[in-house]
């Protein structure tokens, strides 16, 4: 088993529930975020001391569920404080970005590392669209030319050039050329059948997250390995990324404590103007494009919210305990999924530094040491 440490870098001092997006700013405090950006980049700097084999990094916009709205940026904070970890950009919201530009700051990032990215090509979330103006119901075939793109744009030694239906480009030549041979492994996010099968048909590793049901998520992986094979390549359990929000600390009681007010914060403050936003760009676009896709999605966000931390914990929602509790934790879900890189998520909401830093000081001495042989 892999373990990836992920950071959303949450503002944690918003004072009441926000109720539109975007997020007004003017509650941004720029030397309070200085301060957060320095905390945070140490503290995922820590999880190579720590034991993981990966730090996650990924982009949001225009509110306080997250400070990375470029998360290339903190990629290239962290080259230089690692020597080991990968760095899983987790990643670029492709569809709204300049898919050259991506490419070129993906290469930066693999050569400057010596070969540590893990490039994630992510779709975003509905509500991103709004915020770059990009209309949602042409997301998934930007998608799908961007990725196109940016992998010739890896693999191809002489100029070229591109006439898409949503990119054009004269002359592509990229200086430098990715560390990796031929390009760093693409991993995309599945949590419904029509991205599951986009993640299978790009032989991509598999990210999924935020999980209400087990049993959907099996499903998931199953379609996954079944597009794979009938598109000629046959994954392994480690190319199967699953994420969790995690609390580990000296006692039950005591993780379960702080899982709760952290969840509070993370449900109420940070989601609550993504879900308004969400919500508008679900009806009124073809984001989701197959029946029944966005009523999924909308569920399993407002199942996790509904849900007492007893119930998610009993679902394989979070882990949350003593580091022998999280470690059974660990176990029951890995035996269900099957999959081969665990993502754990300590920052969550306006968790405490300290309890974040001695939480990744357990998984390194007690949960990661039971866990060796999975």
């Amino acid at each position: 088993m892999k373990f990836n440490f992920f950071h959303l870098m949450p503002w944690t001092d918003y004072p009441r529930e926000p109720t539109e997006w975007p997020v007004s700013n003017k509650e941004f405090e720029p030397e309070r975020g200085r301060q957060l950006y320095a905390d945070y980049i140490d503290c995922m700097a820590y999880a190579e001391q720590c034991g993981f084999d990966g730090i996650g990094c990924n982009e949001h916009h225009f509110s306080p569920y997250g400070l990375m709205s470029n998360p290339n940026l903190i990629g290239a904070a962290l080259v230089h404080r690692t020597k080991r970890v990968n760095l899983a950009m987790l990643g670029n919201l492709v569809p709204l970005l300049n898919p050259v530009r991506v490419a070129e700051e993906y290469s930066m990032l693999d050569v400057m590392s010596g070969g540590r990215v893990i490039a994630g090509m992510m779709r975003g979330i509905p509500h991103e669209y709004i915020a770059y103006n990009v209309p949602p119901s042409d997301s998934r075939e930007r998608l799908r030319e961007a990725v196109a793109l940016i992998l010739k744009a890896w693999t191809e030694p002489e100029p070229f050039g591109w006439e898409g239906q949503f990119y054009q480009f004269p002359s592509v030549s990229i200086w430098p050329r990715p560390y990796q041979k031929p390009h760093p492994r693409l991993l995309m996010s599945g949590t419904n059948e029509e991205s599951v099968e986009f993640v299978a048909q790009h032989k991509a590793k598999l990210g999924i997250v935020l999980i209400a049901d087990l049993a959907l998520a099996r499903a998931n992986i199953d379609l996954y390995y079944k597009v794979a094979r009938a598109h000629g390549w046959e994954p392994v359990p480690e190319d199967i990324l699953i994420g969790h929000h995690t609390c580990i600390a000296d006692s039950d009681e005591e993780a379960r404590e702080h899982m709760r007010k952290a969840l509070d914060y993370f449900h109420h403050i940070l989601m609550r103007p993504q879900r308004s936003a969400q919500e508008l760009v679900i009806k009124k676009t073809r984001y989701y494009q197959r029946e029944g896709s966005s009523d999924k999605f909308q569920a399993r966000l407002a199942t996790l919210r509904a849900r007492s931390l007893e119930e998610q914990i009993e679902a394989g929602s979070v882990y949350c305990g003593s580091p022998e509790t999280v470690a059974a934790q660990m176990r029951r879900v890995h035996k269900a999924l099957g999959h081969g890189t665990e993502q754990l998520t300590m920052k969550v909401g306006n968790m405490p530094d300290k309890v974040v830093r001695r939480g990744m000081e357990l998984f390194r001495d007690r949960v990661q040491p039971a866990l060796k042989d999975l």
